[in-house]
């Protein structure tokens, strides 16, 4: 009986051991992926494994206080949203003149009364003053309806009486 409760007891503690192992080599693999996710240099990686690899769960706790606190993936995530954010403040409109917020519409600032669009005499849309047509109703501030440039006829077609189209 009691070698059968050593053999036993010899079985429970030999699964143990490995399971113990086990469970440390999958702490130092894991640290391993988790810290190439936070980081791009070398010295870091081998550190951090090695800290795990001697310490055991007191180094994987040390990891975890040490290890920075966002993944590659979140810090560019997080650039991409800072930029979007400088854009869009770039985008917003500003007066030629005197650089006052204006918003979108405005004919004229309304701080130093500068013109900053004006309205299309046929379909009223808001043009801005470097357009030289209107992209509502296709026609020119002055002169009614744009129409399309004709091709230059070359000589061989004006001799032969022909246009070319």
């Amino acid at each position: 009986m009691n070698t059968q409760i050593a053999f036993l007891l010899q079985v429970i503690l030999a699964f143990m051991g490995a399971y113990l192992v086990a469970f440390w080599f999958a702490m130092v693999i894991w640290t391993y992926y988790d810290i190439r996710a936070r980081s791009q240099d070398t010295y870091v990686y081998v550190f951090a494994t090695a800290l795990v690899l001697v310490f055991h769960v007191f180094g994987l706790l040390l990891y975890y206080i040490l290890r920075p606190r966002e993944t590659l993936a979140e810090a560019y995530e997080r650039s991409l949203e800072e930029e979007a954010l400088l854009r869009e403040m770039d985008a917003r409109h500003v007066c030629p003149a005197c650089q006052q917020r204006v918003e979108q519409d405005f004919l004229l600032c309304p701080h130093c009364r500068q013109q900053l669009k004006r309205k299309c005499a046929q379909c009223d849309h808001m043009l801005d003053l470097n357009w030289d047509i209107c992209p509502y109703c296709g026609r020119t501030p002055d002169t009614g309806p744009r129409t399309k440039p004709r091709r230059p006829v070359s000589a061989e077609s004006e001799q032969s009486g022909q246009r070319v189209r």
